[in-house]
């Protein structure tokens, strides 16, 4: 099939205790029949609020089970098919990202994307007709860019990011592990989810400073009617990053400001969509996942927002961020047969034993058992060097020569490429006065709309009468004056967008200067670390 854009929903829930404490006002509203999000900014009455559309808007009184059901449901659907996906949620701490993700048992309807899809899996795979499964699930977890596997024998390892032609960019030695019901998978994600890296925040006591993968890894074979065998393999990435907000509101120090730079330099690179080209080697969270923002993954963003005038630094940065993913293109396509599917050795495996089993079933009877016995040993041997042999060559051809740029140089490059961006903004800037030109027009159309005159042969111009009738000149004028109020109409339409490009470079160079901060000082911390 063709392209398509990442999909993205936005969500904001109901003002919290903490923010009606603090008498904060609403500052969000919702066009959800237009899918339009409007963001005012506190104490600035003349400053009209700023518009994005996304594919869906869900306010307050709106449930998780609606959104899944008209977002999430096709994606889910579209991996028992054969295709890749990815969930992920997107906004700063105690947004409601892990309500969205996790939700809660009751109400019924709030409970979360991740258990909502284990269900739709599983009953997909009990509808199913002559079709056998795989199902595996992985849980890996990205702190301070360093990769742990939250579901293995030490999660404290760091694993490595390797690169292969087939599966593309994946994490080495990550355990894998079979599941065969909702509730092994919830038992499997709520092993690693106690795993998880948390810690307390101003945002949030219960804060979690990672970004957490749960990948559902499904193989599946259909059997036709003619009894040949096709195989297909889906991937269901559910991604629960940590919260996007700046150091200053978190009130992180020390290893929370390293922890809070990395986070925001991931996010930064996740959803940074101008030029329509993800700089995936920036950060392991979009270069791990990197097939769901550019390749072969249908792709669900669900930014989740707090509607408190407090946060409306966090909450436009968050409207931004998703603005931009939306540019990002994917190319998803039906993974059929793949090479390397799990299903298909287990397959073969059981045709060797099966076989094995008739050749001892076919030996005389008058063999006797200790030659049976070194035959079997022959044979078993013979298979284990074979499989050992087969593994080896496996793991060989998944090994890369690809490298990870150094964290500095990725750091380095975000700066230099935001830099820019703002000076060519800042220039742009200096260069475009369209005012002027609307003055000269308006000029132009004052003498153009002033009474018809001729020479009056005494080198003076007088009103030309006789040859048009009061009716016709009547008219005229009032053609001449309506166009004159739609040009001054459209006039102020454009001085307005103008206005509100103005707005938004300061905001732009405010929010660069933040970031800027944020980068060196946490450019120091290390270097001090170092030192």
């Amino acid at each position: 099939m063709g392209s398509e854009s990442v999909k993205v929903v936005v969500r904001y829930r109901p003002l919290n205790d903490k923010e009606k404490a603090l008498g904060s006002k609403m500052a969000l509203t919702m066009d959800p029949q237009r899918c339009q999000c409007f963001i005012k900014k506190p104490a600035s009455a003349d400053e009209p609020p700023k518009q994005f559309t996304f594919d869906g808007t869900y306010f307050t009184d709106q449930t998780t089970e609606r959104i899944y059901n008209e977002s999430a449901y096709p994606l889910v659907e579209g991996v028992t098919e054969g295709y890749n996906g990815t969930i992920f949620a997107y906004g700063q701490t105690g947004s409601g990202k892990s309500f969205t993700m996790q939700g809660v048992s009751e109400p019924p309807a709030q409970r979360g994307v991740i258990p909502r899809a284990f269900e739709h899996i599983f009953e997909s795979i009990q509808c199913a007709e002559n079709t056998k499964f795989l199902v595996r699930a992985s849980y890996l977890e990205i702190y301070n860019e360093e990769i742990r596997d939250l579901l293995g024998n030490d999660t404290k390892q760091r694993l490595e990011l390797k690169e292969h032609p087939e599966p593309g960019v994946y994490a080495r030695d990550l355990s894998m592990h079979t599941v065969h019901s909702v509730a092994e998978c919830e038992t499997v994600m709520e092993r690693g989810w106690r795993n998880r890296a948390v810690a307390c925040t101003l945002m949030n006591k219960d804060s979690s400073r990672s970004h957490s993968i749960f990948s559902i890894h499904l193989e599946m074979c259909r059997t036709d009617a003619a009894g040949q065998d096709h195989l297909r393999a889906g991937k269901l990435n559910l991604v629960d990053p940590a919260g996007s907000e700046r150091q200053s509101k978190t009130g992180a120090t020390g290893e929370r400001l390293r922890e809070a730079t990395k986070i925001n330099l991931s996010l930064s690179a996740l959803a940074d969509g101008r030029s329509k080209y993800v700089p995936y080697r920036d950060s392991k969270l979009t270069r791990l996942p990197q097939d769901s923002l550019g390749g072969n993954t249908r792709t669900l963003m669900a930014a989740c927002l707090s509607p408190a005038d407090s946060n409306y630094e966090e909450s436009l940065s968050t409207l931004r961020y998703a603005n931009r993913a939306k540019s990002i293109r994917n190319r998803p396509r039906i993974n059929e047969d793949p090479k390397d599917a799990l299903l298909r050795e287990y397959q073969e495996e059981i045709k060797k034993l099966r076989a094995l089993v008739a050749s001892a079933a076919a030996l005389p009877s008058e063999v006797s058992r200790s030659s049976a016995d070194g035959e079997k040993e022959k044979i078993q041997k013979d298979y284990e060097e074979r499989l050992a042999r087969l593994r080896a060559d496996f793991s060989a051809e998944r090994e890369s020569k690809a490298k990870l740029q150094e964290d500095i140089a990725a750091l380095r490059s975000s700066y230099d490429s935001k830099l820019s961006a703002l000076e060519k903004v800042t220039s742009s800037r200096g260069r475009s006065a369209p005012t002027n030109g609307f003055r000269g027009w308006s000029r132009r159309w004052s003498a153009a709309s002033g009474p018809a005159t001729k020479n009056s042969g005494r080198g003076g111009r007088r009103p030309i009468r006789g040859k048009l009738g009061s009716s016709k000149l009547l008219s005229v004028h009032d053609s001449v004056q309506e166009e004159v109020r739609a040009k001054g109409q459209m006039l102020l339409k454009v001085q307005g967008k103008l206005k509100a490009a103005k707005l938004e470079i300061r905001d732009l160079q405010t929010e660069f200067e933040e970031e800027r901060k944020d980068y060196l000082a946490a450019t120091a911390t290390t270097a001090a670390r170092s030192a």
